[in-house]
C-alpha cells in the first residue's frame, strides 16, 4: 500500500514528459525491455533529478538497471526451452531428473547459483520449527522459485513471487504450475508499490541492498510493511567476484540498525554464501 506522498510522486512523474521519454529510451534496449516500466520508471526520476543532462540521466539509469538486476542473471535467457525441458522431465515421473532441471535453470541467476551447493538444507534449516506453510510471498524472487521442489511447504500453498522482469514471471507462473503450490508471479515496483497479501512467510533473500541501491529507505520500510508471520532476509557473504570484504559483518550491523527498537524474535543463519535472519513478527 502506498502512502500519500508515494501516490503523488508516482502522478507527478506520471506527467513529466522528460521522464516519459526517458523510460521510453532504455526499454528500447533489448538488454532492459522486459523491465517492469515502473520500475525504470522510478529509478529513471531519481537519475534525472541528479544529473545535469537527460542523455546522462538515461545513461546512469541503465547503469543502476544493471546493477540491481542485469548484473545477477546470465545474458542468453532461453525460457522456452527451460520451459520444454522442466515439462518433460515433469510428465517423466523422474523426481531426480526434474530436481536436476531446476538446478539448471537456477544456476542462470547468480543469487540461486550460489545456493546450488546448499539446497539440500538451506530451506530445511531456515523454514525448520515455523507451523505449517500455507502461504509465501517471495520478493525480488528472481529464478529462486525454482527452489520450490526443495521447501517445505503444505500442497496447495500459495505461492506470490514478484520481481521486475515480465518475461521472467510469464516463465515462472508457467513452472510453478508443475509444482504442487498454486503460483502468482507478477512483474512490479516494489519500491512503489509494496506486496500487501497477508502470508505466513515471506523471502527477502538478497534483494535489499539492491532495493537500497535505488531507495535507501527500501529495507526499512519492507520490512516494516510486508504482512507476513515470519520474515526470512538475506545478504550475500561475498561479492559477484567472489570476495568477502567483511561484507557479512557490514550487512549484519546494518540488519541490526534495520530491526532495533522493534520486538521482532531475530533468529540468525550463516551459510557459506549467504547470511540469514529470521523475523518472528
Amino acid at each position: 500500500m502506498r502512502d500519500k506522498s508515494q501516490t503523488s510522486d508516482v502522478k507527478t512523474q506520471t506527467s513529466n514528459p522528460q521522464l516519459d521519454e526517458l523510460v521510453a529510451a532504455v526499454l528500447a534496449s533489448p538488454k532492459y525491455h522486459h523491465i517492469t516500466s515502473d520500475f525504470v520508471r522510478s529509478v529513471g526520476s531519481r537519475e534525472l533529478a541528479k544529473r545535469r543532462t537527460w542523455k546522462e540521466a538515461v545513461k546512469a539509469t541503465k547503469n543502476k538497471l544493471h546493477q540491481v538486476a542485469g548484473a545477477y542473471l546470465e545474458a542468453g535467457t532461453q525460457y522456452t526451452a527451460w520451459l520444454d525441458e522442466l515439462e518433460q522431465t515433469s510428465r517423466s515421473g523422474d523426481r531426480e531428473r526434474f530436481l536436476k532441471a531446476c538446478a539448471q535453470v537456477m544456476s542462470y541467476h547468480s543469487s540461486t547459483a550460489e545456493r546450488l551447493a546448499l539446497l539440500d538444507r538451506f530451506y530445511a534449516t531456515i523454514l525448520a520449527g515455523l507451523p505449517p506453510i500455507h502461504s509465501i510471498l517471495d520478493v525480488a524472487c528472481g529464478l529462486n522459485p525454482l527452489a520450490i521442489p526443495w521447501m517445505p511447504l503444505e500442497e496447495g500453498a500459495d505461492y506470490y513471487a514478484v520481481d521486475i522482469y515480465q518475461d521472467m514471471v510469464d516463465f515462472l507462473n508457467r513452472f510453478m504450475a508443475l509444482t504442487p503450490v498454486r503460483g502468482h508471479a507478477q512483474a512490479g515496483d516494489v519500491l512503489q508499490v509494496y506486496p500487501s497479501k497477508s502470508v505466513d512467510v515471506a523471502l527477502v533473500l538478497q534483494g535489499m541492498p539492491c532495493l537500497e541501491q535505488v531507495d535507501k529507505s527500501a529495507g526499512r520500510r519492507l520490512l516494516a510493511t510486508l504482512d507476513a508471520a515470519h520474515l526470512l532476509v538475506s545478504f550475500p557473504v561475498h561479492s559477484l567476484g567472489g570476495r568477502s570484504k567483511g561484507m557479512a559483518a557490514t550487512y549484519e550491523a546494518h540488519f541490526r540498525q534495520l530491526v532495533a527498537g522493534r520486538s521482532w524474535r531475530i533468529e540468525r543463519f550463516e551459510f557459506t554464501t549467504e547470511l540469514v535472519f529470521r523475523i518472528g513478527k
